[in-house]
């Protein structure tokens, strides 16, 4: 009995590349605030691109802390559903090449997001990392840390509870 050939690795990178892109792509806001995703894996770092319209405070300067909440809630949310379509993707349920921002997965809900400001966000690049807590059918409890030149040194954390949406079938 002989099992069947894995994929190439190409197109499994490929077909995970174009899940992310489509995800990302489906959410305007994302593009809006200068944010992008790099993948490595199945491990998402965000990245909020640095833009004079992020600063809060012009004096010292910093980032906002709506800008820094935002980045840190959509963080959370994209690595969430990232993990929901890399499930249907991978257990061939969802094929990838057809994934469009209208056919997409809705996304998961917030219930609730607290976000701790460590230190001021400097006028530079940040990048935060999810990470999922637990993610059950219906409820998801996910942590962000963001960071920008030390990933030592965050400046802010969030942690956040999502209403997760219903899966097909």
């Amino acid at each position: 009995m002989s099992r069947p050939r894995p994929e190439p690795v190409h197109l499994v990178k490929q077909r995970r590349d174009a899940a992310l892109a489509a995800l990302v792509g489906g959410v305007p806001y994302i593009a809006m605030m200068g944010i992008s995703f790099d993948r490595r894996g199945d491990e998402l770092t965000a990245v909020l691109n640095y833009d004079d319209k992020l600063i809060g405070n012009p004096l010292l300067p910093a980032l906002h802390g709506g800008a820094t909440a935002s980045f840190l809630e959509t963080a959370a949310i994209v690595e969430l559903s990232f993990q929901l379509l890399w499930d249907e993707i991978e257990n061939g349920r969802l094929d990838a090449d057809s994934l469009t921002p209208e056919t997409l997965p809705r996304l998961p809900k917030t219930i609730d997001f607290t976000v701790d400001y460590l230190r001021s966000g400097l006028p530079r690049d940040a990048y935060a990392r999810a990470r999922v807590n637990r993610s059950g059918r219906r409820y998801a409890s996910v942590h962000v840390e963001a960071w920008q030149d030390n990933r030592d040194r965050l400046f802010a954390q969030a942690t956040g509870h999502f209403l997760m949406p219903a899966r097909p079938g």
